[in-house]
C-alpha cells in the first residue's frame, strides 16, 4: 500500500465535475443534502476521478518497470480497467492506493495484469484490476460499423434502428487538464503548449459517459433527489491507438444502451437488481475509442441492505 496519501478537497471535486459536465447531486457541495436517505454525510469524489488517479499511477508504474516496451512490442493496444466500488471517498479523507506487482500471462494471449486496491479511513473503497491486452475485454463483439451518420442525428436522440441513446460531446484541452489536476494527475506529463505536445489521457473521454447517463435519465423524468443511483462498478476497454489521435475540438459520439433489469443480474450476494448500461465512445471517423459497462443500483436498496449504515 502506498504511503503517500491523496487528500481530495471539495475544490478537486468541483473542478472534475465541471470539466466532465457531471451534475450528479452526490458531488454538489450544497445539493447533496437534498438526496433522500443520503448516508455519505457530504459530497463524494467522482468514480471516474478515482479511475484517473489509478490511470496516472499506473502510467508511472509502467514507466518505472519498463513495461511500455512489452506493451508496444506485443501490440497490447487495449487498456482495460475492472473497478468495483465498495465505498465512497469524501473530501479531506486521506486515500491510499496500492498497485500489486505485474503478472504476465501468455495464454491464450499475452496479458499484463495488476491488482488494484484503494483504502480510506482503514476501509476498502475500491478494488479492481488494470489489464493490457491485444483485444478489448469488454463488449468486443458489438458491431458498430453499420450505424447511420451520427453527425446527422440530433444530440440526445435515439439512433434510428437501434436502442442507442446518442450524446454528442466535444473534447477540449482545457477541460482535460482540469480533470487531470482534479484527479492528482500531473497535467504537464500530457500537455506542453511550448513544445506543441497534447497527449490525451485514457479515462477523461470515458468520464463523459456519466453525463450522458444523467441527460438520458433527465429526459426520462428521473427524480435524482428521491431515487438517486450509485455506481457499483466500471468495466472499461480503451483503444490506445485512438487515444493517441485525440485532439482539441474532436467530436465524441457517446452511445448508451440500457439493459432491462433482471433477477439474473444482481449485486453480489444480494437480490438488488443492477441497472446496467453499455456505453461506446465513437470518433468522427467511426472508430471506437472505448467500450464500457457501467453498473448502478438505487441508493435506497444499498441503505436497506446495509441496515442504514454507510457503504
Amino acid at each position: 500500500m502506498s504511503t503517500t496519501p491523496y487528500i481530495f478537497e471539495q475544490l478537486h471535486i468541483e473542478v472534475a465535475r465541471n470539466a466532465s459536465d457531471d451534475f450528479n447531486l452526490f458531488h454538489d457541495k450544497h445539493k447533496w443534502l437534498q438526496i433522500t436517505h443520503n448516508p455519505f454525510k457530504g459530497p463524494i469524489v467522482l468514480g471516474f476521478q478515482l479511475n484517473t488517479l489509478i490511470e496516472y499511477q499506473m502510467r508511472l508504474y509502467r514507466e518505472a518497470h519498463h513495461e511500455n516496451k512489452v506493451i508496444k512490442e506485443n501490440n497490447l493496444w487495449y487498456s482495460n480497467y475492472q473497478i468495483t466500488f465498495v465505498n465512497a471517498v469524501r473530501p479531506r479523507v486521506p486515500v491510499y492506493l496500492e498497485i500489486k506487482k505485474t503478472l504476465i500471462n501468455t495464454m491464450p494471449s499475452l496479458t499484463l495484469t495488476n491488482r488494484i486496491a484503494m483504502k480510506a479511513n482503514g476501509k476498502t473503497v475500491l478494488l479492481g484490476y488494470k489489464k493490457e491486452t491485444q483485444q478489448p475485454l469488454f463488449l468486443a463483439d458489438t458491431r458498430l460499423d453499420e450505424l447511420p451518420d451520427l453527425n446527422e442525428l440530433p444530440d440526445c436522440s435515439t439512433v434510428p434502428g437501434t436502442d442507442f441513446f446518442l450524446k454528442r460531446k466535444y473534447l477540449h484541452n482545457g477541460l482535460v487538464k482540469n480533470f487531470l489536476s482534479g484527479s492528482f494527475a500531473e497535467q504537464s506529463d500530457y500537455f506542453d503548449e511550448l513544445l506543441h505536445v497534447a497527449n490525451y489521457p485514457e479515462i477523461f473521454p470515458c468520464s463523459l459517459a456519466s453525463g450522458a447517463l444523467l441527460e438520458k435519465a433527465q429526459l426520462e423524468n428521473h427524480n435524482f433527489k428521491l431515487n438517486p443511483m450509485v455506481y457499483t462498478s466500471h468495466n472499461l476497454s480503451i483503444d490506445r491507438r485512438q487515444v493517441s489521435k485525440l485532439k482539441n475540438n474532436d467530436v465524441l459520439h457517446i452511445l448508451v444502451h440500457q439493459l432491462p433489469e433482471s433477477s439474473d443480474n444482481t449485486l453480489n450476494q444480494t437480490d438488488i437488481k443492477l441497472r446496467t448500461y453499455y456505453c461506446y465512445g465513437l470518433l468522427n471517423n467511426g472508430e471506437v475509442l472505448y467500450r464500457i459497462i457501467l453498473n448502478l443500483v438505487p441508493l435506497e436498496e444499498i441503505v436497506k441492505n446495509l441496515g442504514g449504515k454507510e457503504r
